[in-house]
């Protein structure tokens, strides 16, 4: 084995039968200390990490659905104190270069809701568990059966909205003063919903089809509606967020600050 050799393999370490950089591995493991660390010493009662949205991205326009009553549970949700929004630092200062980006186009940011405090999560678990209770069905659940809410993935005891990463919008057209025409509404459980939806949102091709299979006309939603989620969608992605399977208005901030941390504090709770 010649020294020049030697002298690469100084600077390598074998892991798995593969030769990576010792500064890389070094670099890795710094990284996951400072995370379990930071996990380990966050107080989900603080809020001192979190912003209020409206601050940092004057130009949005707000509608805080669990403030009011016009929600699928009917009711205002436990720790929404003030009609106000809260996100991390981090994805505020994120979604603000999305809200520059948007508004060169014509639009603005219609944001329903952002951080949402654990005991909102409980709040809704606590809801979908009273089967009883089906005041807003003919609103946002139609045609899904409130038994499946938990087993089909509308319902859920943990949020990325509680880990201040998560944010609920839609595109508002500055020309037309109304909101942008997405084929759907926020909130709305079903199908419908999923970013496939009549289209394959990885090519931005619409195919008026569901995952290859064909849907009734009349549950179809057009062509400039599919392209209308998808200019929020690039938007979304070309600054930091990504989309979920299910939700065309649901994004989180990819390189999010508290990835383990569901905080609980209220939207008062920044102003003490």
């Amino acid at each position: 084995m010649n020294k020049k050799f030697l002298g690469l393999m100084g600077g390598m370490i074998l892991a798995a039968g593969v030769f990576l950089p010792i500064h890389a591995q070094a670099a890795d493991a710094a990284n996951a200390d400072v995370a379990t660390m930071s996990a380990r010493s966050v107080n989900v009662n603080d809020p001192t990490g979190f912003v209020v949205l409206s601050d940092v991205v004057p130009d949005i326009i707000q509608e805080v659905r669990y403030f009011s009553t016009y929600n699928f549970v009917g009711d205002r949700i436990n720790g929404y104190t003030q009609p106000s929004i809260l996100m991390s630092r981090e994805a505020a200062a994120a979604l603000k270069e999305v809200s520059d980006d948007v508004m060169k186009k014509g639009y603005r940011l219609k944001v329903y809701d952002a951080y949402r405090p654990q005991r909102a999560v409980d709040n809704f678990v606590a809801w979908a568990k009273d089967l009883d209770d089906k005041r807003m069905k003919d609103y946002f659940y139609p045609e899904v059966d409130k038994t499946r809410l938990f087993a089909d993935g509308y319902i859920d005891a943990k949020s990325g909205h509680s880990r201040g990463a998560a944010i609920d919008l839609t595109l508002f057209d500055m020309n037309t003063g109304k909101e942008v025409d997405m084929g759907g509404t926020f909130d709305h459980f079903g199908l419908e919903s999923h970013p496939t939806w009549c289209g394959d949102p990885e090519t931005g091709v619409y195919t008026g089809k569901f995952e290859g299979k064909s849907i009734p006309k009349n549950k179809q939603i057009t062509k400039k509606q599919f392209e209308n989620r998808m200019i929020l969608r690039e938007a979304m992605i070309k600054h930091g967020f990504e989309p979920i399977d299910t939700e065309w208005w649901h994004f989180f901030l990819k390189n999010e600050p508290y990835p383990k941390t569901y905080f609980n504090f209220t939207i008062d709770d920044m102003k003490k």
